[in-house]
């Protein structure tokens, strides 16, 4: 097999089609078709599920792909390396994220990359605390942010530390002193979201054992505010969600005071391609004011 029928994998792999796989490659559709055919021959068994709604891959495919996306990350560490030799900034950087750093803190570090590297090309992914996993341990994320709270093999650097709180309904009464307690928690309608984009306040709960009432399931922050807006029950973010927050809603420090911690990691710290290093070190810099 080439390299190119590993990107023609990855493509389809990542699409979940030929049809979308032959417009990012610009190919033909029976040209992506045909290639994977090729390998599956060469290779003795069937790399990808084909169905009406699209392709999915078989299990012998699956754990293939890290290992195809460890040979293409690799090619891509070895061209920007020669640009770097050539005094040039080139590459291509793939981000990882979820939702609250992406609405409130990536577009800043985007647009300060942007200027200082414009010719290194930045995808960003967003999806939840185990898609970001998923996309590190698969290659196809150069960097992924993460919360400590569910970080499991990843070695985290630490950007920042944000505290928990808890939002109330505008006409829920106002704790005493303007403070949360876990004990004023026991027992109240909560608003909570799936276990893995809501690892911080689960850990939360689970460490007071607080008993909730769970009114209201929903899968992103501004449902979530919505819903303590609407009346429906209370609920804990991390202080960054809350960023440029209009809702009409009360928000209380909690008592004693928690935090989530956000960092980046990387799936192989010593084999950063040179563009990958530069985003690296810039994240750093910019949410820190240090230098990695």
């Amino acid at each position: 097999m080439t390299l190119f029928s590993y990107e023609i994998f990855d493509a389809v792999a990542r699409q979940g089609s030929f049809n979308k796989a032959a417009q990012q490659l610009h190919l033909t559709p029976s040209a992506i078709s045909h290639a994977i055919a090729v390998m599956e021959e060469e290779l003795g068994f069937a790399l990808f599920n084909r169905g009406k709604s699209g392709v999915t891959m078989t299990s012998y495919g699956a754990s293939l792909y890290p290992a195809i996306r460890a040979v293409l990350n690799s090619d891509e560490a070895l061209k920007q390396s020669i640009a770097r030799l050539n005094g040039l900034e080139k590459g291509k950087v793939k981000l990882g994220t979820f939702n609250s750093v992406c609405a409130y803190l990536l577009p800043d570090i985007l647009k300060s990359f942007k200027a200082q590297y414009p010719q290194i090309e930045v995808e960003v992914y967003q999806g939840t605390y185990d898609d970001v996993k998923e996309w590190l341990r698969s290659g196809q994320v150069d960097i992924g942010f993460l919360a400590s709270s569910c970080q499991e093999e990843f070695v985290l650097t630490e950007l920042l530390r944000e505290p928990l709180l808890c939002l109330t309904p505008a006409d829920w009464p106002a704790p005493e002193g303007g403070v949360m307690t876990p004990a004023m928690m026991q027992n109240q309608n909560f608003v909570v979201q799936g276990d893995a984009t809501d690892a911080d306040m689960r850990l939360f709960l689970k460490k007071y054992k607080i008993a909730t009432q769970r009114c209201c399931h929903v899968i992103d922050d501004t449902s979530n505010i919505a819903m303590v807006e609407a009346g429906i029950g209370i609920s804990i973010l991390p202080e960054l969600t809350l960023k440029r927050c209009t809702a009409d809603i009360r928000v209380y420090p909690i008592e004693p005071a928690e935090y989530r911690v956000v960092g980046i990691t990387v799936p192989r710290p010593a084999a950063m391609a040179p563009a990958v290093e530069q985003m690296f070190r810039h994240i750093v810099q910019v949410c820190t004011g240090h230098t990695a």
